[in-house]
């Protein structure tokens, strides 16, 4: 089977990735992005899509996480340099100068390689939690907020994440508590403002998630610690922010190198990791300050830099 030859492949259609194609159909670089839209994984536009409200994206006052998603991924595809796959990937492998990228479904040849996987959700481990998956324990507040109407939910977690996904919830549930194991949540001040001043969203601090309770359906927690005298707290719905698990298997099985928290290691003025040829950006690489503007901008300095590596090498013309 021959397989067909890219400049570029970026492995990752969240927005990091997306804006990655763009700039490299810019620079005259043949690029194809890898994502998928199966059941299982993000859509076209990555975890921003997971978003209610973005209110920190240059240029957009307040725009939709699908919305922003949807606006760079047909940026990209106006490129005819571009070419977006609902594909994915399985491996990445070297040879020579070129690296072997196998789908789900076939399989291509790139000179260079940009990892823009992302993370995933991370997972609340304990008894029940999976059980009761898709049974009142959920993940994504955005998608499944409207089929609490006037129940009683719960937000594992601290961050700015979980206060906003308390915020959607607050918008249909009659009642939402977030439940976090420190001292004070650390979501931005003005969306901690607006839990603040919402009737529906009550915090409860110090208190961790032992077990999901209920058969057939979340029916309640149970805390490490009592609240209102008693460590049950009656619910229908929990949603679980804790952090993401990092999407770097693919880029570690080629030999990339990743830091103890398996992000990966990047140049930050280059995009450039331990490998020639290979780039990541976004919220698979190094950095701490997370967001989706960064990420973009990660993306397209990858580009460039797999241009100029390109130019670099004897002999090469871009496809």
């Amino acid at each position: 089977m021959v397989q067909e030859t890219y400049d570029f492949i970026i492995v990752g259609a969240g927005v990091a990735g997306l804006a990655a194609a763009m700039y490299g159909a810019r620079l005259g670089l043949k690029t194809l992005c890898l994502g998928t839209m199966s059941s299982s994984e993000l859509p076209v536009g990555g975890v921003i899509t997971t978003t209610d409200m973005v209110e920190n994206y240059p240029g957009f006052i307040k725009i939709s996480g699908q919305g922003l998603g949807e606006a760079i991924a047909n940026h990209a595809r106006s490129y005819e340099l571009v070419t977006i796959k609902e594909e994915k990937v399985e491996a990445v492998e070297k040879q020579d100068r070129l690296f072997n990228v196998k789908t789900s479904e076939s399989s291509f040849q790139g000179k260079s390689i940009l990892f823009a996987t992302g993370t995933k959700w991370k997972k609340l481990e304990v008894p029940g939690a999976v059980r009761l998956e898709n049974r009142g324990v959920a993940y994504c507040a955005l998608c499944d907020a409207p089929l609490f109407k006037n129940k009683v939910v719960a937000v594992v977690g601290g961050s700015d994440s979980a206060a906003k996904d308390a915020l959607v919830l607050a918008e249909h549930a009659q009642k939402v508590y977030i439940i976090y194991r420190k001292e004070a949540i650390r979501a931005e001040p003005i969306n901690l403002a607006r839990i603040k001043a919402s009737t529906k969203i009550e915090i409860i601090n110090k208190a961790n998630v032992l077990e999901v309770l209920g058969e057939k359906k979340v029916q309640g927690v149970r805390l490490d610690r009592d609240y209102q005298g008693s460590s049950t707290l009656r619910l229908d719905g929990l949603f679980v922010a804790i952090g993401h698990v990092v999407l770097s298997e693919l880029a570690e099985r080629l030999g990339v190198a990743l830091n103890e928290k398996k992000e990966i290691i990047i140049d930050h003025k280059t995009s450039t990791t331990n490998l020639p040829g290979v780039f990541a950006a976004g919220d698979v690489a190094d950095k701490p300050f997370k967001q989706a503007i960064t990420g973009v901008a990660e993306g397209c300095t990858a580009a460039y830099s797999a241009y100029d590596y390109l130019q670099s090498l004897e002999h090469t013309t871009f496809i």
